[in-house]
């Protein structure tokens, strides 16, 4: 019984896993980040790419990745093989996938592009660092 009790709570605990809440799509997601007033996450990938497959497997099911992603940014995830709109600028600058950029509310580049697979400990400390140079320009600018 009590080996059937823990394997039930195990199977709950990974079907309500923590999440990206990932925006609809690229218009909807940059004008959330306007209103918010919070940096992007944009993630070119494709389902057929073994390094976009790793990276949201791994790097996106971190809990501490998905807090700091749901609390602070703005994910928007666009799938090339599903023809979901990309910038043109973006997808010229992205020579590989995926291609993991961070934008500026205003979907302007705040970095060149992160390709290939990154480490959750690594993705980490980028997000950081994002957050941090996001957050002086804002009190710079005075938005």
């Amino acid at each position: 019984m009590y080996k059937l009790l823990l394997i039930m709570l195990l199977a709950t605990t990974t079907l309500f896993a923590a999440q990206v809440k990932w925006a609809k799509d690229f218009k909807s997601g940059i004008e959330t980040a306007k209103k918010e007033k919070k940096p992007v996450l944009f993630i070119i990938s494709r389902d057929t790419c073994k390094y976009c497959v790793l990276l949201e497997n791994t790097t996106f099911k971190n809990e501490q990745i998905v807090a700091v992603l749901n609390k602070d940014f703005i994910a928007i995830r666009s799938w090339t093989n599903e023809n979901d709109f990309i910038p043109q600028d973006l997808r010229r600058a992205t020579p590989g996938l995926p291609g993991i950029w961070f934008l500026n509310s205003q979907g302007e580049p705040m970095y060149q592009p992160m390709l290939g697979y990154v480490e959750a400990e690594k993705f980490y400390g980028a997000l950081g660092v994002v957050k941090k140079r996001f957050t002086t320009q804002n009190n710079k600018n005075g938005k």
